[in-house]
């Protein structure tokens, strides 16, 4: 029985060490890849400094506006010098300073911004032989590495890296709006790392950091490229994203169970209206606070978000059948929604 424990163990040790070695082979490449994303995007990311009107002409006052009155993180994302942030960085920003880790800094202007996706677009006058390059946040699956860089409390390029903890998480934008396929990511995030670059181990950027939960550990969201690469061309273009506008507040409701059945509804739930706006397309078209929306164009609401997603600019002036319910009987009305102001 000694003899057979004897002879086993070269055995398991050889397989220990093979082991061992295998697990630091993984470490390798996974520094390996890393490192390799930060050298290639590291470059692009920006300190942005943003300073704001001072609230009275007070002289203390006026002497705050000497300090900035926060931080955040950007990227540049072509060569000459356009660059990607949260809406919610510069908000009210008087004055933009972006730092690179190269030493260079640039005054950045506003070129436009959108809450309801909580992106902006900046311009720098710089060159950029190295801008970010925006990937493809379609290909990304739960438990992939990614990399998070910015400047979190004010401490410049800055890496973090973890997984997708998960995909398709929606997060309301300071205006209210609900944003879809959020990126959650458990990439250590803090204040200021809002605005930089998500990128995957390709160094390819795959989201844009924006909100972590306050109290909770390794919970952090970020916006899928595929949302930016929507917005900038409008942001590009004229400055804002256009939406489309029926003049109604509305709440979603759960509908019951006859009446889901005696409509022949799809949906269990809908948008009560509660109220309408005075000149409004909907007011124009008969819509009454009480009714409860079903369906623009066919597409069933299930809520106040879906309706928001589905007012886009392509419908701004262009007339849709809205289906409701009032009093219990469905009828269809004509409505020409206008633009979003």
């Amino acid at each position: 029985m000694l003899q057979l424990l004897s002879n086993a163990e070269p055995g398991t040790a050889a397989a220990a060490r093979a082991s061992s070695a295998s697990d630091a082979d993984l470490l390798v490449a996974y520094s390996a890849a890393v490192v390799h994303a930060v050298e290639r995007v590291g470059p692009a990311v920006a300190h942005l400094s943003v300073w704001g009107d001072a609230p009275r002409a007070s002289r203390r006052a006026r002497d705050a506006q000497d300090e900035p009155r926060g931080s955040g993180s950007g990227f540049v994302f072509t060569p000459d010098g356009f660059l990607l942030t949260n809406s919610h960085v510069i908000e009210g920003a008087r004055h933009i300073q972006a730092s690179f880790s190269d030493g260079s800094s640039y005054d950045a202007h506003m070129v436009g911004s959108d809450p309801d996706t909580d992106l902006a677009v900046l311009r720098v006058h710089g060159t950029f032989a190295a801008p970010a390059h925006l990937g493809d946040a379609s290909r990304l699956r739960p438990g992939q590495v990614v990399i998070a860089i910015g400047n979190p409390l004010g401490f410049a390029s800055t890496v973090t890296s973890g997984i997708v903890s998960a995909l398709g998480r929606t997060m309301r934008s300071q205006s209210g709006r609900l944003i879809d396929a959020v990126i959650q990511t458990d990439a250590a995030l803090n204040p200021g790392n809002s605005g930089g670059p998500l990128v995957d181990s390709r160094g390819d950027v795959v989201g844009i950091n924006t909100a972590v939960i306050a109290g909770a550990q390794g919970i952090c969201f970020a916006i899928p490229v595929s949302t930016a690469q929507i917005v900038i061309p409008q942001l590009l273009g004229e400055g804002r994203v256009r939406r489309a506008w029926i003049g109604v507040a509305g709440q979603t409701i759960q509908l019951s169970r006859r009446r889901v059945q005696l409509s022949h509804l799809s949906a269990p739930t809908a948008v009560l209206v509660t109220d309408v706006i005075a000149g409004g397309p909907a007011d124009l078209a008969g819509i009454r606070a009480r009714d409860i929306i079903l369906a623009i164009d066919g597409s069933a609401l299930t809520g106040v978000d879906d309706m928001q997603r589905v007012l886009t600019r392509e419908r701004i002036l262009r007339t849709s059948r809205i289906t409701l319910l009032r009093d219990g009987a469905q009828l269809t009305l004509s409505l020409t929604p206008s633009e979003k102001s």
